[in-house]
Order: structure tokens, then C-alpha cells, then sequence
């Protein structure tokens, strides 16, 4: 059984003892444990015992069929026993705060776009981001979701944009349009917890502009940077090569999280 906390639910065996503590969502239409974390005696804002009880016989036994994101090495335990991999992450921080680029973050702030296209606030409904970012994620892109339809899609969108998934959308979020006012790429930030995230940053890959999302993250940062905030962070999936473009521009590694499937 699972029990309410502030920012946490807590699993529970059968004496009522906690195994394990993670927040609560849904994804692809089953429930979602994130960000779970196996319970240890003195565990931080943990005041009782904590059950003996396996860890990975708990989950296996109590959440079947849920999607469970956690550490590597608990989500390897859980694939040895039958759970699928749904996706590798890896979070990401760039320190925003004293540690301008050499350029300044006024400069990566007004970065011109090439010929053809201009940015624009993201104040866009689904339906005008969607064929990009459908195209972003296409086909042997390791966030592609085969599984999810149309509909699906758009449906994902709009709560991204009404702040419903990780947090509200920022004003730093950024859309880039064509000489037609056809969105081609964007960069989604929210609040995750009171850090600015990157949701989501995409271009349609058939623009032969290969360095529009260095472009468009200069532009991101560099007003972030301007409104004071002390540092941004983002999500990226094991096998995307964006992962180079982060680390170039200063985002380190924090964390791997591996997501999988319950049997």
C-alpha cells in the first residue's frame, strides 16, 4: 500500500514498514513511480523503521505493471526478474551564475538566427508545435514512442504547455519560425521544482540548418542568465547525440536514471 508524505508517497509492506518512497504520476497510460529510492534506516525526513522486506520482490510484487524510474543499479535488478527498459536518462546542470561564456551571456543572448527564420515567444497552441516536434522525434530517434498516435501526441503537448506534466512554462521558452510563421524548432524550459528545465528542445530535421539548436540554446541561456537565474537543467535519453551539443555547451552529468517496465 502506498501512503501520502509532503513531496513523496511511501510503499509499505504488510506490517505497515516502508520500502520504498517515490513520487507519483502516470506515463503512457499506467501509473509511474519516479524518481524511487530503496528506504535505508535514518533515511532523510524518515522517522520510523524501515521494513527488511527485498526491495525489488516489493516492487514486483506491488506495483506489476507500473513504470518504475530509479537508479541504474535497482533497474538492472528489476530487468534481471523480467521488467523492460523503457529509457535510459541522464540529467544534466549548467551552472548559470558565474560562469558566463568567454562571449558573455548578453551576447549568446542576441544570437542571430540565419536568413529565413526569427524567434518568437513560445504563446503557441499544440496543433502549431506538434509537426515539428512530431518530425523531431521520428523514427530511429531514441525518444521516438512508436506506441503513441496522433492524438497521443497531442494531448502530451498541451499538458506540457499548460504546465500540467513538470511545472509551468517559462518566458524564456523560445519558438523558431519561417519565412511562412511555420514553427520549425523550439526550446520548451519549465520549473521543475524550482529549477528551469529544458522539456523539450527540437527541429525539424529536414531544415539543412544543422546548428539551429546551438542557436537556439545561446539564445535560452543567455536570457535565463538575464533574469538572474542561477542554473538550468535538462534530460537527455541514452543514444541521443544531442548529449554532445549539452556537454559542449557546460551542462554536466548529475545522475542516470533508468526507467522500466514492471512485469
Amino acid at each position: 500500500m502506498a501512503e501520502t508524505e509532503p513531496d513523496w508517497r511511501l510503499g509499505r509492506d504488510g506490517d505497515g514498514l516502508p520500502v520504498v518512497r517515490y513520487q507519483r504520476g502516470e506515463r503512457e497510460g499506467r501509473p509511474w513511480a519516479s524518481l524511487l529510492e530503496v528506504l535505508s534506516p535514518g533515511a532523510a525526513g524518515l522517522d520510523e523503521p524501515v521494513s527488511a522486506v527485498d526491495p525489488v520482490e516489493f516492487v514486483l510484487s506491488d506495483m506489476s505493471g507500473w513504470i518504475v524510474s530509479g537508479n541504474v543499479e535497482f533497474g538492472e535488478r528489476l530487468l534481471r526478474r523480467g521488467a523492460r527498459t523503457l529509457r535510459l536518462g541522464h540529467a544534466m546542470l549548467r551552472e548559470l551564475a558565474g560562469d558566463p561564456p568567454p562571449a558573455g551571456w548578453a551576447d549568446w543572448a542576441r544570437t542571430p538566427l540565419r536568413d529565413g527564420y526569427r524567434s518568437v515567444p513560445c504563446d503557441r497552441d499544440a496543433e502549431e508545435l506538434a509537426p515539428a516536434l512530431g518530425a523531431a522525434f521520428g523514427p530511429g530517434h531514441p525518444d521516438h514512442r512508436p506506441d503513441r498516435d496522433e492524438q497521443d501526441g497531442l494531448e502530451e503537448l498541451r499538458a506540457l504547455l499548460a504546465g500540467r506534466v513538470v511545472g509551468p512554462v517559462l518566458p524564456s521558452s523560445t519558438l523558431v519560425v519561417d519565412a511562412n510563421d511555420q514553427v520549425v524548432a523550439g526550446a520548451l524550459v519549465t520549473d521543475f521544482d524550482g529549477t528551469p528545465w529544458i522539456a523539450h528542445l527540437f527541429r525539424r530535421p529536414d531544415l539543412g540548418y544543422p546548428g539551429l539548436g546551438r542557436d537556439l540554446m545561446h539564445r535560452v541561456m543567455g536570457d535565463l542568465a538575464g533574469r538572474g537565474t542561477a542554473e538550468l537543467g535538462l534530460a537527455v535519453t541514452e543514444g541521443n547525440t544531442a548529449r554532445r551539443l549539452y556537454e559542449s555547451l557546460g551542462f554536466r552529468l548529475t545522475r542516470s536514471t533508468l526507467t522500466v517496465v514492471v512485469p
